[in-house]
């Protein structure tokens, strides 16, 4: 496991933004600096004055400081790497979090097409072949997609190209990913 807390706030970042928006903007930041071309991560996400009242050993080892109340009430801990050749949803229909852990997050890589391009896709492809043709769309754009979910149903995502990988081009919203935001909520049922 490992916290985000050794990276810093980009400057980028919100102040203002809610602790979900934030930390779906520090997990982002996080993998940015890991580079392209990385297989999917998942992050529990932890009340962070919680942690550091029942787990204060931990919270220190993750470098959780005292004088930081206020600054961060998510922190965000990277899960073991995911199963490879598992298919995302069958791997996220195995997910249970203890009660502990009040939402979770996920960065993947993806390929999108703009709304334009949609309107040309050949019909009657498999889900193979689909990815086939988008890999080879002259229009298509690689995204890194970060998608953060809690308990009570709040969601947040961040939207990076890879064109444009810059913290200051980052989209984010609630509704961006629906698909990975509804399937990581459901890893709390």
């Amino acid at each position: 496991m490992f916290s985000m807390s050794n990276v810093s706030p980009s400057p980028g970042t919100p102040m203002a933004a809610g602790p979900l928006t934030r930390a779906c903007l520090e997990i982002d930041e996080y993998a940015a600096g890991l580079g392209w071309d990385r297989p999917a991560r998942l992050f529990a996400l932890v009340d962070t004055a919680r942690l550091r009242k029942q787990e204060p050993r931990l919270a220190t080892q993750l470098g959780l400081d005292q004088d930081d109340t206020g600054k961060r009430s998510l922190t965000p801990i990277e899960q073991d790497e995911l199963p490879r050749g598992t298919a995302l949803d069958t791997f996220l229909g195995t997910v249970a979090w203890p009660d502990t852990v009040v939402g979770c997050a996920m960065t993947v890589e993806r390929l999108m097409l703009p709304p334009s391009a949609e309107a040309t896709v050949p019909e009657g492809l498999s889900d193979k072949q689909l990815a086939k043709w988008v890999a080879a769309h002259p229009e298509r754009q690689e995204v890194r997609l970060t998608v953060a979910v809690l308990r009570d149903g709040s969601r947040e995502s961040a939207v990076r190209l890879r064109e444009k990988d810059s913290s200051t081009e980052v989209l984010t919203g609630g509704n961006l990913v629906p698909g990975l935001a509804e399937a990581l909520a459901a890893t709390f049922s």
